[in-house]
């Protein structure tokens, strides 16, 4: 076989060994993001992205070590992507380590009232939290009714008062069911 062929595909460091590896570092980065906090997983500012790109590349090493194969970074690719799976599959399985594992979702503001200690708690700043209401047309807390982090790092919104489109979209489907109605009447 050609040198180039042996390099491309020939593994630099045992199998097994790329197998224990996958497995601590992806452990490592899932009690590690949990700890960060839920904001690291849904809410990104310019410093969190630096920090999960330089952790990527950081372990990278540590996942394939002195291995610059094709077959070790598949390997170590395929690893993670199959440890993934299971664990996922297994928390689904079992909603009461799922919820465990992943926390309950934060509520930050209610009845248009913003709440500090909750905010704190998460690290997440009042211009955040506005930024991402205005960028679902959200112009003042007070139209909240209810924010909440939740589990996978999204903000969501509840307005105290339903949206111009969404006021439409109800005024229409009553006067549609009612049209049905009508119809039903004539048969």
């Amino acid at each position: 076989m050609h040198p180039i062929w042996t390099e491309l595909f020939t593994p630099g460091e045992p199998i097994v060994a790329k197998v224990v590896r996958t497995i601590f570092v992806y452990f490592f980065l899932l009690l590690g993001l949990r700890l960060a906090g839920k904001r690291e997983l849904g809410q990104f500012n310019p410093f969190d992205l630096v920090v999960l790109l330089v952790l990527s590349n950081t372990l990278q090493n540590a996942i394939i070590g002195n291995d610059n194969s094709i077959t070790g970074g598949i390997l170590g690719a395929g690893l993670l992507l199959i440890l993934n799976y299971a664990i996922v599959r297994f928390l689904f399985l079992h909603p009461k380590i799922d919820k465990l594992a992943e926390g309950d979702n934060v509520v930050l503001v209610l009845n248009g009232e913003l709440l500090e200690g909750a905010l704190k708690k998460q690290l997440i700043t009042k211009a955040e939290l506005m930024s991402a209401a205005r960028r679902q047309g959200i112009d003042s807390i007070g139209e909240i009714d209810c924010a909440r982090l939740e589990v996978g790092g999204a903000l969501t919104f509840v307005l105290k008062h339903p949206s111009s489109d969404e006021f439409w979209r109800k005024d229409a489907m009553e006067r549609l069911k009612h049209i049905e109605e009508l119809l039903a009447e004539r048969k």
